[in-house]
């Protein structure tokens, strides 16, 4: 595993954790996160996905993707469900970057949505 990677991934989440926190997202409440994966080998994309649904994740159905330049990509989302703390999500991340690494697919991240604070 790259530790180097493994850092940017922090840095990532704790600058999109802080952002959504500034933005005034509801942080008292778990958000649906949905970590990206994706990869030209289906094969390899499936035993990705049954590793990741074996780590606590659900796991989405594979979606097929044409690129600009007419190449091809599938991907799935590993989704969970989690109030938004630093160290949950990268402990999450490690956990999903050596899942990628071991099968040959690429980690794009993770995404959720913002939530409204009642009035």
């Amino acid at each position: 595993m790259n530790n180097e990677e493994l850092l940017e991934w922090h840095d990532f989440n704790e600058e999109t954790i802080d952002a959504l926190t500034d933005d005034g997202t509801d942080v008292s409440k778990p958000h649906v996160i949905e970590h990206h994966f994706a990869c030209n080998n289906f094969d390899k994309l499936e035993k990705a996905a049954v590793d990741t649904f074996k780590a606590g994740f659900e796991v989405s159905d594979a979606e097929e993707l044409v690129l600009d330049d007419g190449g091809i990509v599938f991907c799935f989302d590993a989704v969970t469900e989690k109030k938004l703390d630093v160290s949950a999500f990268n402990k999450d991340t490690d956990t999903l970057v050596i899942i990628a690494q071991k099968h040959g697919v690429h980690y794009d991240g993770w995404g959720t949505y913002f939530i409204e604070k009642p009035n």
